[in-house]
């Protein structure tokens, strides 16, 4: 069973880490992508831009409808998760999102422990 953390891409890099896979669509501003150590940039994991822009216009209001949505996106995608997760024991979700408990990490992480 693979262990799945959260952290973000500002924070010190540790041996504990295990695989390190970036989950937001865009790079992180002001990040080499060698001082980052990413194994694998799953772009496909993060929610689409419309629904990003359209959830932080009402962030407050908006957070609940903005999870169901998204876990609706990640049910529905053709996400070969195989790809990203391929037996690692260990996988760090790495971001560069401030507000992780009002993200799309809770999701994602709820949609991962499913599989």
């Amino acid at each position: 069973m693979t262990t799945y953390k959260i952290k973000r891409v500002y924070e010190t890099i540790s041996n504990n880490d295990g695989k390190r896979i970036l989950v937001d669509r865009l790079w992180p501003r002001g990040v080499k992508k060698e001082q980052a150590q990413i194994d694998y940039w799953a772009k496909e994991l993060a929610p689409t831009r419309e629904l990003i822009s359209w959830f932080h216009e009402d962030k407050e209001n908006r957070y609940k409808e903005f999870a169901s949505i998204y876990q609706n996106y990640l049910k529905n995608s053709k996400i070969d998760l195989d790809k990203v997760i391929t037996n690692n024991k260990l996988i760090s979700l790495v971001t560069a999102v401030k507000d992780i408990k009002h993200s799309h990490l809770p999701s994602l992480l709820k949609y991962l422990n499913k599989k």
